[in-house]
């Protein structure tokens, strides 16, 4: 199935930016997600933080890849961790579309010009207290990386196709605090993509192959 999706496919079944419905998935404009899926209990009490990441997909003639930042091991919150670009919203980003992108070339150098935005993903409420639009954009591959040595150390990409296979969709968990917190994770090759990161990952999975 993931073999035949193309950016027009794939932007057909996503939630539009502008609040419309997609062909096969639905999603209301109140449509949440969060760490508390898996943690009844865990869902952070207002007020939230706006944030935004991209969910970058790039076309490669040969199939679409998504890509991914490492953040640094020097960094005070989720030092090490695999995420999408983004980041909390300013006060000038007009719309979580423009946070999305400006955090994109914050961290990896990549100008908004190289991203072509096609939709969103359901609203991720993370244990921290961040409210997180994931927006989804296409990047043809003819785009220069030049990350933020402070807050990005490798920028990587995996086949969607490997994202989409829920043989790779894996739950697993963890002692935090006195307590075991549950969470998706996708390991791929040395890279543990988890938590917030996969868990909207599942959701794309969702919108693009079916529950």
């Amino acid at each position: 199935m993931t073999a035949t999706l193309t950016r027009n496919t794939i932007a057909r079944r996503l939630p539009s930016c502008n609040g419309g419905g997609a062909t096969r998935y639905r999603s209301s404009a109140m449509a949440e997600r969060g760490d508390h899926d898996l943690n009844p209990g865990l869902r952070p009490r207002a007020p939230l933080t706006p944030a935004a990441v991209l969910v970058p997909l790039v076309d490669h003639d040969d199939g679409i890849t998504v890509l991914f930042t490492r953040r640094t091991d020097h960094l005070e919150h989720h030092a090490g961790q695999i995420s999408f670009p983004g980041g909390h919203m300013e006060p000038s980003d007009g719309r979580p579309e423009d946070a999305a992108l400006r955090e994109m070339e914050e961290e990896t150098g990549v100008g908004r010009h190289h991203v072509e935005v096609i939709g969103r993903l359901d609203n991720y409420i993370t244990r921290t207290g961040f409210d997180v639009v994931p927006v989804v954009g296409v990047l043809a591959p003819e785009f220069e990386l030049d990350p933020d040595p402070h807050e990005v150390a490798e920028v990587f990409e995996v086949p969607l196709a490997f994202l989409l296979d829920p043989a790779n969709h894996q739950r697993h968990q963890r002692l935090y605090e006195g307590h075991q917190r549950h969470f998706y994770a996708m390991p791929y090759g040395e890279y543990y993509i988890w938590g917030a990161t996969a868990g909207m990952l599942i959701n794309l999975y969702e919108a693009l192959v079916g529950s």
